[in-house]
């Protein structure tokens, strides 16, 4: 105490010299840097805690909804003959993955073994998070994408374009084997199919090329890189708001399974009818020539 008055009596009397700012604005740093040490560790500690939380929170969601066929710690469960999994195991997905699965209703299955289709989801986005933070702790996978991952919104218009034809080359490339030339999704072998691109959200695009869902390759950021995948989001968005020049006759973009069908039984159904128009036309011409003789 008497050394701390010694102190202040020092610097009330040297106030007005040189030295009295410089040593104002050290012992304003020191108490500055003080203050931030002391409570940085407890913010950290603070957000451990939630995070701990928000994982047994998706711990608990996993044991209720998720356990009897992925297992009770995500090691995946076989049938009962051992020859399929009737739920695999979960360890490397991801949050990424978890996050796609749950926010387009695909899981939970109603029955193991289907093709998993887009439904509501059966979880509330607190949940999914909650899970797929879970999840992410049984091996490292890819995450959930963030809006910059996928989003063109800090392109200009020329470099937009030019997202569009770089992702209409790949797209028209490689996936229209299955869904199609603007995405609308087609048949595929042994009762598959690919489902349709129209109305999913940007993110799940993107996520679908990182999980790979389905009989759907998996597109890691080594095999297409994340500015690829977002053209491909970019061409998909412009095909889908464009016009729609073929109407009707579109045939809702399925190509040659549509067309093929509406020439049989329209252009070739057509041609047939005309051609039996044609016989009993003759006939009838013939049998009316005949009575006049």
């Amino acid at each position: 105490m008497r050394l701390l008055n010694r102190f202040a009596g020092r610097l009330s009397r040297n106030r007005r010299g040189s030295v009295a700012g410089l040593l104002v604005m050290v012992l304003g740093l020191l108490i500055t840097g003080t203050t931030y040490a002391a409570l940085t560790p407890a913010q950290a500690e603070l957000r451990s805690h939630t995070d701990t939380e928000l994982i047994q929170e998706g711990r608990e969601l996993f044991l209720v909804g998720c356990a009897f066929c992925h297992g009770q710690n995500g090691e995946g469960v076989l049938t009962a003959d051992g020859e399929r999994a009737l739920g695999p195991a979960l360890a490397g997905v991801g949050a990424g993955a978890v996050d796609f699965y749950l926010s387009t209703g695909r899981m939970p299955l109603q029955a193991p073994g289907q093709q998993s289709p887009r439904k509501a989801p059966a979880y509330t986005p607190s949940e999914i998070d909650a899970l797929s933070a879970y999840i992410a702790t049984l091996g490292p996978g890819p995450g959930v994408p963030a809006h910059g991952d996928y989003s063109t919104d800090g392109l200009t218009d020329d470099e937009k374009q030019e997202a569009i034809l770089r992702g209409g080359q790949f797209f028209l490339t490689n996936c229209t084997a299955c869904h199609n030339f603007d995405g609308s999704g087609g048949a595929m072998p042994w009762g598959k199919k690919a489902p349709t691109l129209k109305g999913v959200e940007p993110r799940h695009v993107y996520a679908a090329m990182l999980v790979g869902p389905g009989e759907m390759p998996v597109f890691s950021n080594d095999v297409l890189r994340p500015e690829d995948k977002r053209d491909i989001i970019a061409y998909l968005e412009s095909i889908h708001d464009g016009p729609k020049y073929g109407g009707v006759f579109a045939l809702g973009g399925l190509g040659p399974v549509s067309e093929g069908l509406f020439a049989w039984l329209v252009g070739i159904g057509a041609c047939v009818g005309f051609a039996i128009w044609i016989a009993a036309h003759t006939t009838r011409s013939s049998k009316k020539k005949g009575s006049e003789a």
